[in-house]
């Protein structure tokens, strides 16, 4: 249905209930945190709250993640903001899908970018991959979240996760990727047929490759982050 009356346009997309606990799908790209203390989210990602709810930037938070951000990273990407308080916060990114993971005292690896919200009990560290300076044009950093709690990770229209198996590596653009199992540590390679071509971008000639045991999520879109001074 594509016209409404007012009533009915109230009706069918209001607000409801789910009762699913701390967040809760409210769309498959809206978030809805039940606040009642604090959560982690990606700083510009609040798009309405009810209650009372304040906002502290990544620049004033502890364990020297803000200062870590500021130094190694560029752009929106890259910076968390704290939520404190209570009442219904919603948060959203670009009209990108949401996944709701429940960590159980395991690990995963999410794409800086991709990283939406998460709880305060999860254990996180930002980490640059190695050689990553200067060969591709964002997404340089990654954000490993630990523990048991939920995460929100966020990829353009539907996800594809693949299997990595000792002997058969996966091999992903770092555009296209959104997160991997923590026990992985990939690898940039570059593939030195597409350097080639003349006029292309960093693109597929620089590649990420999984081995192991365990699994990498993908997104059938190449996210292209701007960067900006520090």
């Amino acid at each position: 249905m594509s016209r409404y009356t007012l009533t009915q346009l109230v009706e069918a997309t209001k607000q409801v209930d789910r009762g699913q606990g701390f967040f809760e799908l409210e769309t498959p790209r809206t978030l809805e945190v039940n606040l009642a203390g604090s959560v982690w989210a990606k700083a510009g990602s609040m798009i309405a709250y009810e209650g009372t709810i304040k906002f502290e930037r990544e620049r004033l938070l502890e364990q020297g993640i803000g200062s870590m951000f500021k130094k190694a990273f560029t752009g929106e990407g890259a910076r968390l903001m704290k939520a404190e308080g209570q009442g219904k916060l919603y948060l959203a990114d670009n009209g990108k899908r949401i996944l709701i993971l429940q960590l159980m005292n395991d690990a995963i690896v999410v794409n800086g970018n991709d990283l939406l919200a998460m709880d305060t009990a999860i254990n996180h560290e930002v980490k640059m991959m190695r050689k990553v300076a200067g060969m591709l044009s964002g997404g340089l950093f990654n954000v490993r979240c630990e523990g048991t709690g939920l995460v929100a990770i966020t990829a353009h229209y539907e996800p594809l996760t693949l299997r990595v198996t000792p002997g058969k590596p996966v091999i992903t653009d770092p555009n296209a990727t959104v997160a991997w199992s923590g026990n992985l540590q990939p690898e940039l390679q570059t593939d030195i047929s597409f350097k080639t071509f003349v006029g292309r971008g960093s693109g597929e000639s620089i590649q990420m490759r999984f081995e192991g045991d365990g699994f990498v999520i993908v997104q059938p879109f190449e996210e292209v982050y701007m960067q900006q001074q520090v």
